[in-house]
């Protein structure tokens, strides 16, 4: 088991270079290739000739390639210094760019909003899990019954309907209509019941698209499952169907489950931006969305690093899981 960890971790860090890499090239080296002026898309297009030129010299696009590379990679461990003649910027590590319209480091920005992200994250993925999984499974054991084909409906239901329409539709009827929920948001520090107030609309809606893709394929494993050898093995040695389900077949059928978990994850940490957007989050999506509209390109470099990280740890754990769920594994 150590020795897997151990080669799993070096995997990992050799990703997170190669991806560090890969950043940088697309956010520097093409647009340079395609003709595209990198510092007037960093100072944007309003600014003065003196003020781009600034911004070139502080981002040290005259010096050779290896060498932006290697500033770039530093900086983010151990945190860089824009200099242009007398005007100096620090930006601190772990320095995931400097916005040199707002005049502010990257990172701060980024763990301010990240918790919102992260607890909406993790609260559908919670919800997404228990009653996904829970109706693919039982839609496996009930096949070709009334709850089976009214599960698969539900679930194809929140596989088609976009988040931004079932998100609106549930503030319509639950926060406007009934008034059950008021659905604005409140930070935590200020009131809990606030809090899970203004974040259980955006997690029905963000779970309920995962919950239905979940259902789904757990229904297909666990029906392809349950005609394994093994499975007929155990239930002619006489082990209850509750015994054979839960110890033999739920475990293999945990594995697909377990990948779709770690992009997903991975994924949402980079802020889901239609769910954000329609209930007014201030998370990572929402700010992403400013950027673009502002043309803040070191901000969605910050976010598309961070979303980067985020689904390169989620797999690191996803691997961790595999081998505790299945020997095969760690003897291989």
């Amino acid at each position: 088991m150590l020795a897997y960890l151990i080669r799993r971790l070096f995997a990992a860090a050799v990703m997170l270079v190669v991806i560090i890499l890969v950043v940088f090239c697309i956010f520097f080296l093409v647009p340079k290739w395609a003709g595209v002026d990198i510092a007037l898309n960093f100072v944007g297009k309003q600014a003065d000739p003196a003020a781009v030129e600034g911004v070139r010299e502080k981002l040290g696009l005259g010096d050779p390639v290896l060498v932006q590379a290697w500033e770039f990679f530093k900086g983010i461990f151990a945190g860089r210094t824009y200099a242009a003649g007398g005007d100096v910027t620090h930006c601190a590590a772990p320095c995931f760019g400097y916005s040199f319209k707002t005049e502010q480091s990257v990172w701060p920005v980024l763990t301010e909003r990240f918790p919102v992200t992260l607890a909406l994250a993790l609260g559908a993925a919670v919800l997404w899990l228990i009653f996904g999984v829970a109706a693919g499974v039982l839609s496996a054991l009930k096949r070709g019954t009334l709850w089976d084909r009214g599960a698969m409906v539900v679930a194809l239901a929140g596989v088609s309907l976009p988040i931004y329409f079932t998100g609106l539709l549930s503030l319509a009827i639950f926060s406007y209509g009934l008034g059950w929920i008021d659905g604005e948001f409140v930070p935590l520090e200020d009131s809990f019941s606030g809090w899970i107030g203004g974040m259980i609309l955006p997690w029905i809606t963000l779970a309920f698209l995962y919950a239905a893709m979940y259902a789904r394929i757990t229904r297909a494993t666990m029906l392809e499952i349950l005609g394994e050898d093994y499975i007929r093995t155990a239930r002619a040695k006489g082990l209850k169907e509750q015994v054979v389900i839960s110890k033999h077949a739920m475990r293999s059928t945990l594995t697909p489950l377990l990948t779709m978990l770690g992009m997903d994850l991975g994924a949402l940490m980079g802020g889901a931006i239609l769910t954000e957007t329609t209930f007014s989050l201030p998370g990572l999506g929402q700010k992403v969305l400013d950027a673009i509209k502002n043309h803040d390109l070191p901000f969605i470099l910050g976010v598309v690093l961070i979303t980067s990280l985020a689904v390169l740890i989620a797999n690191l754990v996803v691997d961790i899981l595999y081998a505790v769920i299945d020997p095969r594994v760690r003897l291989a």
